[in-house]
């Protein structure tokens, strides 16, 4: 079964939080925890994952917090989701050539490759931006 897991779910409402800012506001970790209702510790490990990958800047010290990265037009809801949750795979034979016995004898590979492109295009199609209104 294909299930976002609550850290997707936390991740994604953290991303909202911060596109709904003032551009150019910093928002601390504390602050988006309670307003989404997210575990402090398990956002701001979600938030350092974010900041590796460029989708939030954070600033230390005195007025330190987090910003988007880049404008939330610019981020899709497929980079937050993978971000946490690693690649759409909808079946482990996707994962890795060789990791099904049947290979390319199986009749249903193409059916999951579909199934994952088109997961894949719908979570492309919509930004954060969209998210917000």
């Amino acid at each position: 079964m294909m299930e976002l897991t609550r850290k997707g779910e936390y991740a994604i409402r953290g991303v909202i939080y911060l596109a709904r800012l003032p551009q150019g506001k910093v928002a601390l970790i504390s602050e988006i925890a309670e307003a989404t209702r997210v575990p402090q510790t398990f956002l701001a490990k979600i938030f350092q994952s974010f900041a590796k990958l460029g989708l939030v800047n954070s600033y230390r010290g005195t007025g330190g917090g987090f910003v988007l990265g880049r404008p939330a037009a610019k981020i899709s809801l497929r980079e937050v989701v993978e971000a946490v949750e690693g690649p759409i795979m909808p079946n482990r034979c996707l994962m890795d050539e060789g990791t099904c016995e049947f290979g390319e004898t199986c009749m249903v590979h193409p059916v999951w490759r579909k199934v994952q492109s088109q997961v894949e295009q719908i979570l492309d199609s919509v930004t954060i931006e969209e998210l917000t209104k």
